[in-house]
């Protein structure tokens, strides 16, 4: 989400200001003491206790993070404790369990993952796989060393694997204890252009997973923040203006801090990137390469085709119920448009009464509240085309999309990426925006999908959708793809 900013160096305008009072009190003849409000040595001891406040609050947090990943590794290894040999081969194990999960938390440690502040879910994702990963190279090679260990590599995996799964939900509940206890998250001020401030402290309030206490700030209130106070800076939109002050905002703040985009709030058009030693941030088109693509074919069909053999009996249960209400067509075909304009022809099962249409049309003639609501979100929350009891149920479960695993392994759709709108959803946003759509393949579920479900309007669904493409990669498709599920169990709109 953040880009962290290079500073110019120089003297601020409050610097200077400083500057010309020391001359004044110079040159008015005034006794050196009376000039020394505060004492060096206090105001030492005063700037350790500021500091002391500031860092308690994320060691604690920290604390109860790697405390959760260790319960995490022993909830694990109670899980596979019946399947582990016994003798001296089980006490190999458990003694590798142990270092390998202190490895994983040395490693989560050093990527920054405790506390983790500042961090898309899908960044925590890639960097504990990433470390769950070199633990498991680590142990195949002990296993290639150690003979009588030629079993470790596969126990190694899934202990690893099961960590990485526990992992989230107890983190979850360790950030949860944290927030409750006023412990979670750094106090930031935030200064926006454009008015976006408001708009800022509310989506970070929001949003405080991500570790972020959002205040209001006024560049002209720098001097009067007392020592102790909010220890980062987050500046959006045009920071032009705030240039000389940026080394008095250096000075005050632990860090200062360029906001990129967010997922729902329009920020800079900035895509977050990291240098990665080279000499510059390369601009680039957002586009995948063909290697991606191929790796992203591999991991849809991977899914797909099980998932597939796994839901038929459900959808032939839903198609059963589906002709007792409404006898007729149980499967709905829609051409909508996928990758580079083709159209595609998404199959759904039919949650509508045969004649929807007429139905809907009825009753925009009857109540305008009503076309005034298909207008901003092209859906109703009382929709009178739905079919009663099954319409409803399928649609609120997403179960009426699992037909689309057939446009998947044709090719057609992706398990990631923007949802497939038909044209008449297309045709209110602007013509940049579908041309941004088009560079992609269509997909089952998406950001907008485990973000607001559909209460989103057509500009926030644009933002969502937008974001996506613009940050799009192998490590986001998969937090989406994990999200989806407890999206679709709040059952908070439907997909």
């Amino acid at each position: 989400m953040f880009a962290p900013s290079a500073m110019t160096t120089g003297r601020s305008k409050a610097s200077t200001s400083n500057d010309m009072t020391s001359r004044a009190i110079a040159a008015s003849s005034v006794p050196p003491i009376a000039s020394r409000t505060v004492d060096p040595f206090i105001q030492a001891g005063l700037n350790t206790s500021a500091a002391l406040r500031r860092r308690f609050p994320r060691l604690a947090t920290s604390s109860f993070l790697v405390a959760g990943d260790i319960a995490s590794y022993l909830i694990a290894y109670f899980v596979l404790l019946s399947f582990l040999p016994r003798g001296s081969e089980g006490t190999i194990a458990e003694r590798a369990f142990t270092i390998a999960a202190l490895s994983a938390i040395v490693l989560y440690a050093s990527a920054g993952l405790y506390p983790g502040y500042r961090l898309h879910g899908h960044e925590h994702l890639r960097r504990r796989t990433i470390a769950a990963v070199k633990v498991a190279v680590l142990t195949a090679f002990g296993a290639i060393i150690l003979p009588e260990a030629e079993r470790l590599p596969l126990a190694m995996i899934v202990f690893l694997g099961l960590g990485l799964i526990i992992q989230p939900l107890v983190h979850w509940l360790a950030r949860g204890l944290c927030f409750r206890l006023g412990m979670w998250g750094e106090r930031a001020v935030v200064i926006g252009g454009r008015n976006l401030t408001p708009a800022l402290v509310a989506h970070f309030t929001d949003h405080w997973q991500s570790g972020i206490r959002p205040e209001p700030f006024s560049p002209d209130t720098l001097e009067a923040l007392p020592d102790g106070g909010p220890s980062i800076a987050l500046i959006a939109g045009d920071a032009g203006s705030l240039v000389p002050d940026l080394a008095a905002m250096r000075r005050k703040f632990t860090e200062v801090i360029l906001l990129c985009d967010t997922p729902s709030l329009k920020v800079s058009g900035l895509r977050p990137a990291d240098v990665g030693g080279e000499i510059g941030i390369r601009l680039t088109t957002g586009g995948s390469s063909v290697n991606s693509d191929l790796v992203r074919r591999i991991f849809d069909l991977a899914i797909a085709i099980p998932a597939a053999i796994v839901v038929t009996p459900f959808i032939g249960i839903a198609a059963a119920a589906i002709y007792a209400i409404d006898p007729g067509p149980v499967f709905f075909r829609h051409t909508r448009e996928g990758r580079f304009g083709k159209p595609v022809h998404v199959l759904k099962l039919r949650t509508m009464y045969q004649d929807a249409e007429q139905r809907l049309e009825a009753l925009f003639r009857d109540n305008p509240a009503m076309r005034a609501e298909w207008l901003s979100h092209f859906k109703l929350k009382d929709d009178p085309r739905i079919l009663p009891v099954i319409g409803h149920m399928l649609r609120s479960s997403s179960i009426d999309e699992l037909p689309q695993l057939a446009n998947i392994i044709a090719g057609q759709m992706a398990i990631v990426g923007p949802r497939p709108f038909p044209e008449y959803h297309l045709s209110a946003m602007d013509s940049e925006f579908r041309d941004k759509r088009r560079s992609v393949t269509p997909g089952l579920t998406g950001l907008w999908q485990i973000s607001e479900r559909s209460d989103a309007d057509i500009e926030l669904q644009q933002q969502l959708d937008g974001f996506y493409i613009d940050n799009r990669s192998l490590w986001f498709d998969w937090h989406i793809l994990l999200s989806t599920i407890p999206a679709v169990l709040k059952g908070k709109g439907a997909c």
